[in-house]
């Protein structure tokens, strides 16, 4: 379907806290109540009733990633994730719309995906640092300098970027993705930092894209976990492999969104830390009451730019529709449905 086959919602929701809304929304409250004060829910309740009736209406999902904040995580999520997760789930959907709630190469790759259906962002200026840190163009100029060497990309790149690859990975499937391809060099594009992690855990050379990393992971550094430690007992420190191989090196674990979320809930630590974006946290922590969080983590502002508000807006106006270049996209789809099958082989 087009969005000219969608009927126009002249109607606006009530937006109202009212007793009503609030009786009716008292289960979703339980689910955050220990991470979003009681005086802020009057204000996310209307939003989450109003866009879960829009998405039956619409027969659309909204793709939650982990590093959203909670009342979206929690209370209006059809599916919820890493980058491979929502990348699986955005292949398999049979929902005619798709809302991304992440950054704007997350609606890309469901978009490649899914070229027949209509892919929303609720902020089309939700970037990315690693995203724009390199284009295609760079990367041909990366194969001409190694002439022969596959190219593996993180799905944090534009489809421009992932047009050039020969395969996607994500941060947790990076070192399979690496090893499967059966050689002694890959190019691994564009996080930096990432790129030095999996280079200690494989013996595959590692040739990487020098000025890319994540504008919230390279902030932490070693001193920050010794000083938590230092401050809290018992405390265990958890670091995505987007930081710097010392910060990953200090910590007791590393690991994906997904593999930090599984060691959590696996582990039940008294105390945890972990080392990645600050709703990472909050949204764990709502599950797993029994731990405490510590919490000197960075903020994304670009994931901060998604709120109930822009959803909303997707689903009533149908705005900020993804597309891509026809060409570019069936390039693209190739690196991404290759990283997916591998991965669920």
């Amino acid at each position: 379907m087009k969005i000219s086959d969608y009927r126009v919602i002249t109607e606006l929701p009530n937006l109202d806290y009212t007793p009503q809304i609030a009786k009716e929304m008292e289960p979703y409250y339980e689910k955050v109540k220990t991470v979003i004060p009681k005086i802020e829910w009057p204000y996310h309740a209307p939003y989450v009733k109003a866009i879960n009736k829009l998405k039956k209406e619409r027969n659309a999902v909204c793709l939650v990633h982990n590093y959203m904040t909670p009342e979206i995580y929690h209370c209006v999520a059809d599916f919820v994730g890493d980058s491979l997760a929502l990348s699986k789930e955005a292949a398999r959907t049979d929902a005619d719309i798709i809302i991304q709630c992440g950054v704007h190469f997350m609606a890309e790759t469901s978009k490649i995906l899914n070229p027949d259906k209509i892919v929303l962002t609720p902020d089309m200026e939700a970037g990315c640092s690693l995203a724009e840190s390199i284009t295609g163009q760079d990367v041909r100029n990366l194969k001409k300098k190694y002439p022969g060497v596959p190219v593996v990309t993180y799905v944090n790149t534009s489809a421009d970027v992932k047009a050039e690859s020969d395969i996607c990975c994500t941060s947790g499937n990076a070192k399979r993705i690496v090893e499967s391809l059966g050689v002694g060099k890959v190019i691994f594009i564009p996080d930096k930092y990432l790129a030095q992690n999996i280079a200690k855990e494989t013996d595959v050379e590692i040739i990487w894209w020098d000025n890319g990393c994540c504008e919230v992971h390279e902030l932490f550094t070693p001193e920050d976990l010794i000083e938590a430690r230092e401050s809290e007992e018992n405390l265990k420190i958890i670091a995505h492999p987007e930081c710097p191989p010392n910060v990953v090196a200090e910590a007791d674990f590393s690991g994906s969104t997904a593999r930090m979320i599984e060691w959590v809930t696996e582990k039940k630590p008294e105390k945890v830390m972990m080392v990645t974006e600050c709703s990472m946290s909050d949204n764990i922590a709502a599950e797993n009451p029994e731990t405490k969080f510590i919490r000197p983590c960075n903020m994304c502002p670009h994931m901060k730019k998604i709120t109930l508000s822009k959803i909303l807006n997707n689903l009533l106006y149908l705005n900020n529709e993804v597309i891509i270049d026809a060409e570019i996209s069936k390039r693209a789809y190739s690196a991404v449905d290759r990283m997916i099958k591998l991965d669920i082989s």
